[in-house]
């Protein structure tokens, strides 16, 4: 299944947008081991910083891209759909295209990974004057 940015913004839950992204553990290996090198020559490169910055923009800077998910720490860049070798070696633009980019939080980015979200934080229930009910 290749996942986009069209078919992700028709999901209005933060938890829906999480499920269509979770991999389950499934991590692309061709992107880590002795080949590091490369994804880092990737990320440092102009042609990538400009991908980014047009990404944080159209989602507002929030985590999967839903308003009021605003990232108060460090945004990522998640790739929708794994990239390999290859894609990189070759200059692929679908590695650089928003379609299949999103902005995440480092814990829902280890989530999505992972495919735990047990880690992702939790919607917190902000208390008014009068209230009587507990959490």
């Amino acid at each position: 299944m290749k996942r986009s940015y069209t078919e992700l913004s028709k999901l209005k839950t933060f938890e829906d947008r999480f499920n269509y992204l979770k991999l389950n553990g499934k991590v692309g290996n061709e992107t880590f081991g002795y080949d590091r090198y490369l994804n880092q020559i990737f990320y440092k490169s102009q042609k990538w910083k400009q991908a980014r910055d047009k990404v944080i923009i159209r989602d507002n800077g929030c985590d999967l891209g839903i308003d009021g998910y605003q990232i108060n720490d460090k945004i990522i860049i998640h790739h929708m759909n794994p990239i390999s070798l290859e894609d990189i070696e070759t200059g692929s633009n679908t590695i650089y295209d928003p379609e299949y980019l999103i902005c995440v939080s480092d814990n829902t980015h280890n989530a999505i990974h992972f495919g735990n979200d047990n880690i992702l934080e939790k919607n917190i229930i902000e208390r008014k004057p009068g209230d009587t009910k507990l959490w």
